[in-house]
């Protein structure tokens, strides 16, 4: 039995886990380095240095904390369509002065669909939304939180349908985003006392 990926959902509907929102405003720090200087109400010193973005993410926090008001700030995840993806990869292989061949992207696709790629996860196409959206790539490197009433008020304003990653397959990405944050290297095996 195959069970579907996605829903729509009503723009009015509350945000909830695995909600997929376009060209969401996200403000985040510049990469430049920042002069220290001594903050107090009439500093505004650092306003140079926050960066303002539409970036596509989704909803990692979980359902349950975002249904019973549990958390004031949402976190999201950036994700990225497959092509876009791929011109990426492409570009990297380019400047390494290597040649992407077809069966070095299908090799690198089967990766993500199987995991592999820790910081990253595969997600389905969706063929009933307007554009069709096509496989996305969820990447965990960049995560974002925004107070949870300025996104409420961002998606109810933006009037579109949003599209709702379903269980199990919120889960599995949930699941994926775990693994890359529990990712612990110890400096020196534990020693056998047995």
């Amino acid at each position: 039995m195959s069970l579907p990926w996605y829903e729509k959902t009503d723009s009015s509907a509350p945000i909830s886990q695995g909600d997929i929102i376009f060209s969401c405003p996200i403000v985040s720090w510049s990469d430049d380095e920042i002069t220290p200087v001594k903050w107090d109400d009439n500093n505004r010193e650092f306003e140079s240095d926050l960066r303002k973005v539409l970036a596509d993410v989704i909803v990692m926090t979980q359902a349950c904390d975002l249904e019973h008001n549990k958390v004031k700030n949402v976190l999201l995840c950036p994700h990225y369509s497959l092509s876009s993806v791929k011109e990426q990869v492409l570009k990297s292989q380019v400047e390494k002065g290597q040649n992407l061949t077809e069966k070095a992207w299908r090799r690198y696709c089967e990766e993500l669909k199987n995991g592999f790629n820790w910081n990253l996860s595969l997600l389905n196409p969706y063929k009933d939304s307007v554009p069709e959206m096509e496989h996305r790539v969820v990447d965990f490197h960049e995560v974002y939180t925004v107070p949870k009433r300025t996104l409420e008020s961002f998606v109810n304003a933006d009037k579109n349908t949003r599209i709702r990653l379903l269980p199990p397959y919120r889960e599995h990405l949930s699941q994926a985003f775990a693994r890359y944050f529990m990712r612990v290297g110890l400096p020196e095996n534990i020693t056998k006392a047995w």
